[in-house]
């Protein structure tokens, strides 16, 4: 199999891109699908995305006092983060972003808690991952304190 054959591995990712809420407000579509380009771009398949929070920033950031926050869950290559950083910076619509790499079962949580039509059977139900685990569990020795107690009492009376 030569290099090019390889198929790229998928990673899950969460993107947390803060929109300007002016543009978001006049064109929510385009606003969406102008965020769903960039990821596109970057060879990301979304998974789930909503809106998160809008409202007043806690400090001014490049000359904006309020931003909607936008949720992204997606899976994506790993050498595709290159792209979506140096699009969200041409951006006039990204006034920042963060994206980091999610574990599966949170992941799948994740997707189902923020996109309720995501059927529970498109993504592994965390129950099935909590099956695979062994079980610990100790049991309890069998010794009753106040029993032992009370006879090391008498005997040592009598």
């Amino acid at each position: 199999m030569s290099v090019a054959e390889k198929k790229a591995v998928m990673i899950n990712y969460e993107g947390m891109f803060l929109l300007d809420s002016g543009k978001f407000a006049a064109d929510h579509e385009g606003t969406i699908s102008h965020l769903m380009e960039i990821l596109d771009k970057a060879g990301a398949e979304i998974v789930a995305h909503r809106p998160w929070q809008d409202g007043k920033l806690a400090y001014e950031i490049e000359g904006h006092m309020k931003g909607l926050h936008y949720l992204v869950y997606f899976t994506m290559p790993g050498n595709g983060m290159d792209i979506i950083t140096r699009a969200c910076h041409l951006s006039d619509i990204v006034i920042r972003q963060l994206v980091i790499k999610q574990p599966q079962t949170l992941f799948d949580a994740m997707v189902v808690a923020i996109d309720p039509a995501t059927s529970a059977e498109e993504v592994q139900p965390v129950e099935e991952a909590k099956e695979e685990k062994i079980d610990t569990e100790l049991e309890a020795p069998e010794f009753d304190a106040i029993e032992d107690v009370a006879t090391e009492d008498v005997d040592g009376e009598a």
